[in-house]
């Protein structure tokens, strides 16, 4: 059987592993797909592939798609998430002065509560504090501008958010132009053995179960090659799968270290998928559950809800109205053709395409076609709720 070709885009992280893996496992193929990975400099340049048909589907922060619909960032064509690969993976991180200043004050740098790490950092920072995030329209920026202005601290007079590459976080901290930084795994850990910066905080406890990553595509190419995207949807669904399986962990590593893809040792990169960091460059470690998620919980499920709620903080920062921008948004994860590719698979898909947000302090079975999905615990650090405008 000929396979049809398709080119996808990704940036160099650890949420890119169910693109390497579908291509170095051979899920792709077994899909009918000729895979070809074309890696971008920064998300801005993958964006532009994306919209300009360079590559036919990219590994896209999640607040892309929606932000297009809201007319932001200058893009006219429309795009959809059609799943989403990861869930969390991202990492908050200062440099070595902000860090001691930070020791100085008493903070013990327990990496997992959100409320004593945000509270220390607003009273250590120089005003404004200038954090480094790799896009303006992320899941890093929404968590950063919830966070920080959840504890009280004025955005823009009390805070600066510049746009630097994840590879480039590092430098930015070292050349000063950066005090703190917000970025996807291995970046982070990155920073740490460069002896540039220290972590922080994990996002995870921002948002316990936040959608990071997700499968953008053009709606266009939707229409063109409907079986072609399902089949995707299906070979990244089974990657993420793998991924998933501890016993995986070794050779996963080994794949993405790889100078095609991140080019990085596997020691590393193993830190995200493990959940085990170097937060210093004196050896400290900590743990942390649930950092990074690629299929446990339904973790590639397009909620319409999700959408919501990154439309609605979208639309506070920009001043749009929140709810007109979050039906504008809602559709654009495609909830609708993710269950029509995983119709035949077997996979529990859930009863309901939106939920409200922020609702589980626990994991919790929920209404699915099988009948066995249980939710992950998906709580905001501030115990908020986010309801959808239509569930």
């Amino acid at each position: 059987m000929r396979s049809h070709p398709v080119t996808l885009g990704f940036i160099p992280l650890i949420d890119a592993a169910p693109l390497i893996i579908a291509h170095e496992m051979g899920y792709a193929h077994e899909e009918g797909l000729d895979l070809t990975l074309s890696r971008a400099p920064s998300w801005s340049a993958l964006r532009d592939m994306l919209r300009l048909g360079r590559v036919d589907a990219a590994h896209m922060l999640a607040p892309v798609p929606v932000a297009a619909a809201l007319g932001l960032g200058g893009v006219e064509e429309k795009l959809s998430a059609v799943s989403v690969l990861s869930v969390n993976g991202n990492v908050i991180g200062v440099s070595r002065a902000l860090a001691a200043r930070l020791r100085d004050q008493g903070h013990s740098f327990g990496f997992d509560d959100a409320w004593d790490a945000g509270r220390a950092l607003i009273a250590a920072a120089d005003k404004p504090l200038r954090i480094g995030v790799p896009f303006p329209f992320s899941m890093h920026a929404e968590l950063v501008y919830y966070w920080l202005k959840t504890l009280g601290m004025p955005a823009p007079e009390g805070l600066i958010v510049r746009v630097v590459p994840p590879p480039h976080m590092g430098e930015a901290i070292r050349a000063g132009e950066i005090d703190a930084f917000c970025v996807g795994e291995p970046w982070g850990s990155h920073s740490v053995e460069s002896g540039v910066g220290e972590l922080l905080l994990p996002c995870s406890r921002i948002w316990a179960f936040a959608p990071e990553k997700v499968l953008a595509v053009r709606d266009a190419w939707i229409e063109q090659e409907p079986r072609v995207v399902q089949a995707l949807i299906r070979a990244l669904w089974r990657a993420g799968r793998w991924l998933a399986n501890p016993s995986s962990r070794a050779l996963a590593t080994e794949f993405l270290s790889r100078s095609q893809w991140l080019n990085l040792p596997a020691e590393l990169l193993d830190r995200a998928l493990s959940g085990t960091f170097v937060t210093s460059p004196d050896g400290t470690m900590r743990r942390t559950s649930g950092f990074v998620e690629f299929h446990r919980g339904a973790a590639n499920f397009p909620w319409r809800s999700q959408a919501e709620w990154i439309a609605s903080r979208l639309a506070n920062r920009v001043g749009l109205d929140p709810d007109q921008a979050a039906e504008k948004a809602r559709s654009t994860f495609r909830s609708d053709i993710y269950r029509a590719a995983m119709a035949n698979t077997g996979a529990d898909l859930p009863g309901a395409s939106a939920k409200l947000e922020g609702a589980l302090s626990e994991d919790t079975p929920v209404a699915s076609r099988a009948g066995r999905l249980i939710l992950p615990r998906d709580c905001f650090f501030n115990g908020e709720i986010f309801e959808p405008l239509l569930k």
